[in-house]
């Protein structure tokens, strides 16, 4: 097979594009991929929506609109993004019939202030379900401690849920568990569990970028021989977690009333060190089952040069395991990365979302509201 896409598609990975404009759309850029680059799904995120409203003057009819209606700006933001979200599900419909629900899904996420508060999170995620109006949805829920029974009360209600923030083994079990309740919950209040879907995104290249420089601070030559092996470890035995879960009784009794199971999701699959092959967090993570998002130049780069193994996770777990206990040994302490890197990742897209609002208000008071210039996709 000599196409890497779809030999990474041959192996049971699902390739998803982490970004969306309304260029993106307007293009055919979107449908493109979805034709000729196996692209079965779409993540965006506060900071994917800030460049793509900031750069493009391709809202500025939308919100000279908003602005005569006198809407604010939170809602505005809700309308703005809610409407790119909305019309990539429709491109992706096609798939998600033919995947019967498994692909095919696009994802918006709630507003990223709302992570430590539970009943917030959950009406946000009600509104934005309502507002986009598409079965093929995924309402991302951050998961901070708060959030995880705001993730089980939307899979409850029939929402469709990516849980995204996944940085942490022992959050992973929290987030898997919400799953299983979640989707218990639905059964029992009438809803078709086979309707419902979730994936649990699992950040993989940000880990090795915070304990890289944690082990660049230690300095020794033992800690110099664990860089960048922490983030593709981490992502294995979370795999291996999936497995066990897939094995449990609770979920072998939702399966039989044919419910889809929360596939882990590689996110942050882009390489932050040039040190790295720029194809790693894709090739290293290949297992069936699971989906891998990611921006248009790691796709690119999987395309052009990526060599796709039939299966580089399970067989893995070991060696995984070891990594995590070498680290311990030479001073990293894993639960206090986990932990910063959730912290750090809530406040990097509250900050995204607030540059947007403001950018957003002053536009809203504009008579001739501008952003950047369009820049078409190729």
């Amino acid at each position: 097979m000599t196409d890497p896409l779809q030999a990474l598609t041959a192996a049971g990975v699902s390739i998803w594009l982490d970004d969306l404009s309304r260029d993106r759309l307007t293009s055919g850029s979107l449908a493109t991929l979805v034709r000729d680059r196996y692209v079965v799904g779409v993540t965006t995120n506060p900071t994917i929506f800030t460049a793509a409203i900031t750069r493009s003057d391709a809202y500025t009819p939308q919100i000279r609109d908003l602005a005569v209606r006198g809407v604010d700006v939170t809602e505005a933001l809700r309308v703005l993004t809610a409407t790119d979200v909305r019309a990539a599900c429709d491109v992706l419909r096609p798939v998600f019939d033919t995947t019967d629900g498994v692909d095919g899904r696009v994802s918006i996420e709630v507003d990223p202030r709302l992570a430590d508060d539970t009943e917030a999170t959950i009406s946000a995620a009600q509104a934005l379900w309502r507002l986009v109006g598409r079965p093929n949805l995924y309402i991302k829920i951050p998961a901070t401690k708060p959030s995880i029974p705001a993730i089980a009360a939307c899979l409850a209600q029939g929402i469709s849920v990516n849980v995204t923030l996944i940085f942490s083994l022992t959050r992973y079990d929290e987030v898997l568990q919400a799953f299983l309740d979640g989707l218990l919950a639905a059964h029992r209040a009438g809803h078709d569990v086979s309707r419902i879907g979730s994936v649990a995104s699992f950040f993989v290249s940000r880990v090795d970028t915070e304990i890289d420089r944690r082990l660049h601070q230690i300095g020794t030559r033992e800690a110099a021989a664990l860089r960048g092996a922490a983030g593709i470890a981490n992502a294995r035995i979370a795999y291996a977690h999936y497995e066990r879960m897939l094995a449990s009784p609770q979920w072998l009794a939702l399966a039989a009333l044919g419910a889809h199971p929360q596939r882990p999701l590689w996110a942050s699959t882009s390489v932050k060190d040039p040190a790295y092959p720029d194809t790693r967090y894709v090739v290293d993570l290949v297992a069936p089952g699971v989906v891998n998002t990611m921006p248009e130049g790691t796709l690119q780069a999987v395309a052009d040069h990526g060599v796709i193994p039939e299966d580089s996770i399970r067989g893995y777990y070991a060696g995984a395991q070891r990594v995590l206990v070498r680290l311990a040994a030479v001073g990293v302490d894993y639960r206090d990365v986990v932990q910063t890197l959730e912290d750090q990742a809530v406040t990097a897209f509250t900050a995204s979302w607030d540059r947007l609002s403001h950018q957003v208000a002053a536009a809203l008071h504009d008579p001739v509201p501008a952003f950047g210039r369009t820049v078409p996709h190729a």
